[in-house]
């Protein structure tokens, strides 16, 4: 699409009769011709479609995998070796994964029409000196656009006419509060877009006023369109999960299939019948190469996704449960993710004293302290009572609660106030039954307050709220819990500096005053709004969730930094963070850089930067995601949580994006990788939590699985070198197979979290699934039962008392006893395998109680396959006496000493070994 405006970059900047004369364009608006010729030239408003993929192409294109095409050799070998059931638990594995992924691909690919949903439908403009509605995606540069509270503005516009104007842009900065709009305001060239007050953007919301704008943008031009572009650019990467799991399927798979080829062709030489020996090494194969793995993980990340919907997160893609685990940076927006997005009165100065007021967000419930004493100022105080008397009848919010939630139908301003009114005990309907609204004059940003006029028993009163500095110098009285007295100038100064202390902890402060009138005056603001008497002052905010602090805290001391990246201003982040304990108090502003500054560093002076500071305010889309880019580039995994349209691209980047559920926006929502049904932070730590419990269950699998599959191989290799017969014939190597990759395996995958897991630090990025604590254990395993087994077949072959008698019932016992023993050592191993590290004892034996019954279920199957005849007949095995069951038993039962005391000598050195000794894999 060709650009829309080649000055929109600049509008900004301009005057708006500059604007005009650019656009070539009047107070009557296009004619109908120039507006169908401009569309022509600049295109449709209306964000670029990206292109589809086939819903058919992203299902083909789950088979691509190396591990995926392992499954399906294993199937054909399956079926070519006879084993039908062998294929049919492949396969099953095999399509449970594929669908997974195209669900998760496909569910992506819907990002972009989310976006442009967000545009306006229609749009009134004034076209040849009429207003008319039009389709929003006619709109196009130097259009004269008309807007009134309520409307979703159509394009970007630079502002011609104002009354009372403000936008809701939270949707594109972040910004928590609707932004005050002015047709003659000019911003610096660099100025954020939250700063452009001369300007409204497409996609936003007018919340409050009316007035006009020209077009300067459209389409892919808008700050929307703009979004989008970087969206359709950032590519979604695989999550360090993924890229190991890849990895490790290649090289087992090259292992394995080369181990068992050699051992076939071994056997070959040897003097075996060649289609046997296919067949025996096909089955080998078939045991040596992990195909269960893609199902253990799968079941692993399934389980965490169920335990996270539990708690309120709801994962899109599997793998982000996983990343989460090893994520060390979460870059955090602020409104509505550590804040609740509802302003709060937080202060009241009133007769002199300074009150804190309770409770957070919506809900009026609270209480009013001084020098934090509960009850030393009661809420019936009269001076409160007639602050919280004037909150509520100068305004034009309301606040009513909705299946259990308080909600507000307005400014989130006057929202607040009528929250503090109800906390003071007072009932608004009541007080505009007795004090009925008779006239008003409505908020103006010349004026900086609003007042309304009513009639009550006493009279006439106006009453007022609006910045101090407006009202404070028409003010002649104060009220005080004696009644009204003289103001002097003292006093005034007093109030005054009060108020910036309020406002340099970065609460918004509104003063609040009254006047008796003998006659309904004639609405004239200069001759009525003087000769005041004042209230009070109101500080108010948007404040922290009560629980964000603790899921910091608990994010500190699991070794993950929270950086907060907001569109709000760096006193207002500044303020939430240091209460948050994210940005210590001692470091202040040093800890805050702002996008202006940002944009003044390069990205090694940013990078320098970014070791101290903790809170980025006033940030655009691109400075999220550079501030990403550079993050993973220094090797950290991180975590992006946002709500607003701004927050897409850098989400989407993110090696784990986090979208909120209730505020959050369909674009972030279906960009994102996990969604916050509750918009609650802490439940980060949750999927934190989550995500290491299933790596450590992904290793313990890895171990328990490969050092089973090993010790098969180096069995049977080595028997082959040294001249025995064959140790375990193919379908009882296939059995085995199925034994130990089925019921303990996926066990292991669901075991029960370890209870230091959020008392390690991050994972690094770079270590893999076999650090040396894996991968000493997988060699003591593997030779430890290598060591047993070809002992004991070589006794029964040679010392076998029937050997001499019936040679093939000597085999087939040797083998049984073989087979009995190794699936006995790798039931034993089970419980072995579920710490790297710590002891059996410290673990607990039977905290999995998935693994115990799936190891009883496993053993009597095998009794059923060594006992019953008809089975026995079935997998070549013949029934075993006591003393050889005694036998098997004992030997399979050393392998729990031996894998104690590996994990004794290794926890000794566990300090010197640290995390990510490993290769990376």
């Amino acid at each position: 699409m060709t650009e829309n405006s080649p000055l929109s970059s600049i509008f900004y900047t301009l005057r708006p009769a500059e604007v005009l004369g650019l656009l070539e364009t009047g107070p009557d608006g296009l004619t109908d011709a120039e507006a169908a010729a401009r569309l022509g030239r600049y295109g449709p408003n209306e964000l670029a479609q990206a292109h589809k993929i086939s819903p058919l192409v992203i299902f083909f294109r789950q088979f691509a995998s190396l591990l995926m095409l392992i499954l399906i050799a294993a199937i054909a070998i399956s079926l070519i070796s006879g084993e039908v059931l062998d294929a049919v638990v492949i396969l099953a594995i095999l399509l449970a994964c594929v669908i997974l992924g195209f669900i998760q691909e496909y569910r992506a690919e819907k990002a972009a029409a989310a976006l442009a949903k967000m545009a306006a439908p229609t749009a009134v403009v004034i076209r040849e000196g009429r207003e008319q509605a039009i389709p929003s995606r006619e709109v196009t540069p130097g259009d004269l656009l008309v807007l009134h509270t309520g409307d979703r503005v159509a394009a970007d516009a630079r502002l011609l006419e104002t009354v009372n104007l403000k936008a809701d842009e939270a949707l594109l900065t972040g910004e928590s509060i609707p932004v005050e709009k002015h047709a003659d305001a000019l911003s610096p060239a660099d100025a954020p877009i939250s700063d452009r007050t001369g300007m409204v953007f497409g996609g936003t919301v007018v919340t409050y006023g009316r007035g006009r704008a020209v077009a300067t943008a459209a389409g892919m031009s808008t700050e929307f369109g703009r979004i989008a572009q970087m969206l359709a650019e950032v590519e979604v990467e695989k999550t360090p999960l993924e890229r190991r799991m890849a990895t490790i399927g290649r090289v087992l798979a090259a292992i394995c299939l080369s181990v068992a080829l050699g051992a076939m062709l071994l056997g070959i030489l040897r003097g075996e019948e060649l289609w046997p020996m296919i067949i025996w090494g096909v089955s080998l194969a078939v045991a040596a190469v992990p195909e269960a793995l893609p199902a253990v993980v799968t079941g692993a990340l399934a389980i965490g996704t169920t335990r996270m919907a539990r708690r309120h997160a709801i994962v899109k893609r599997l793998p982000a449960v996983e990343t989460m685990g090893c994520t060390t940076v979460i870059c955090t927006d602020k409104t509505g993710t550590l804040t609740k997005n509802e302003m709060t009165v937080r202060r009241l100065l009133v007769d002199g004293k300074l009150v804190e007021v309770t409770g957070s967000g919506y809900d009026p419930e609270g209480e009013f302290l001084t020098d934090g004493q509960g009850g030393a100022f009661t809420g019936d105080h009269v001076v409160l009572q007639q602050a919280a008397w004037v909150a509520l009848l100068c305004n034009d919010a309301s606040l009513g609660e909705d299946a259990g939630v308080w909600q507000v139908q307005g400014d989130p301003t006057e929202g607040a106030l009528l929250v503090l009114g109800r906390k003071a005990g007072l009932d608004r309907a009541d007080l505009l039954e007795k004090y009925p609204r008779v006239a008003e004059i409505p908020f103006s940003s010349e004026r900086k307050r609003m007042s309304t006029i009513h009639q009550g028993p006493e009279g006439l009163l106006m009453l007022l709220k609006g910045a101090p500095e407006s009202l404070l110098p028409w003010c002649a009285r104060i009220l005080t819990g004696q009644g009204e007295k003289s103001l002097d100038g003292a006093e005034k100064e007093t109030i005054t500096q009060a108020a910036e202390a309020m406002a340099a902890q970065a609460l918004r402060v509104l003063g609040l005053a009254y006047r008796q009138l003998a006659a309904m005056p004639e609405l004239a603001p200069r001759s009525e709004e003087q000769d005041l008497v004042w209230v009070g002052l109101v500080g108010m905010i948007d404040p922290a969730r009560p629980e964000a602090e603790t899921a910091v805290r608990r994010c500190h001391a699991a070794g993950i930094r929270v950086i907060m990246v907001t569109g709000d201003h760096p006193d207002t982040a500044r303020a939430i963070a240091e209460d948050l304990g994210i940005l210590p108090r001692e470091k202040g502003a040093k800890g805050v850089l702002t996008g202006q500054e940002v944009n003044a560093k390069d990205d090694a002076a940013l990078l320098a930067a970014l070791d101290e500071v903790t809170v980025f305010a006033r940030v655009s889309p691109e400075h999220k995601l550079r501030l990403v880019r550079l993050l993973k580039g220094r090797g950290e995994v991180v975590a992006m949580t946002g709500d607003g349209v701004n927050d897409a691209p850098a989400l989407k980047k993110a090696d784990i994006g986090v979208a909120m559920g209730i505020t959050g926006t369909e674009v972030t929502k279906e960009t994102a990788a996990m969604i916050l049904a509750d918009d609650n932070f802490a439940t980060l730590v949750a999927a934190v939590e989550e995500g290491r419990a299933i790596f450590d269950n992904i290793k313990k699998y890895l171990i328990y699985l490969l050092s089973c599959n090993f010790s098969e191989i180096l069995t049977l290799t080595i028997a082959i070198v040294l001249g025995l017969p064959l140790p375990l014939v193919a379908l009882q190597i296939l059995w085995v197979n199925l034994i130990t990759d089925g019921l303990p395996a996926l066990a292991l995958g669901v075991d029960p979290k370890a209870p230091d897991i959020m008392q390690r630090p991050p994972r690094s990025s770079r270590e893999g699934v076999f650090t040396r604590s894996v991968t000493v254990l997988l060699i003591v395993i593997s030779l430890h039962l290598t060591l047993i087994l070809l002992p004991l077949f070589a006794y029964y072959v040679i010392y076998n008392p029937h050997r001499l008698a019936s040679p093939a019932q000597a085999l087939i016992q040797a083998q049984t006893m073989v087979f009995i023993t190794l699936v006995l050592a790798e039931m034993v191993n089970a419980f072995n395998c579920r710490s790297d590290l710590h002891s059996l004892f410290t673990v607990g034996f039977f905290r999995n109680r998935f693994l115990v019954a799936s190891v009883l279920l496993s053993l009597g199957i095998m009794v059923a396959v060594i006992q019953w005849q008809p089975l026995a007949a079935l997998f070549h095995t013949r029934s075993l006496g006591l003393m050889d069951w005694l036998v098997a038993a004992g030997l399979s039962l050393t392998i729990f000493p031996v894998v104690e005391f590996t994990k004794w000598l290794l926890r000794r050195r566990a300090p010197a070994l640290g995390p990510g000794s490993g290769p990376d894999l």
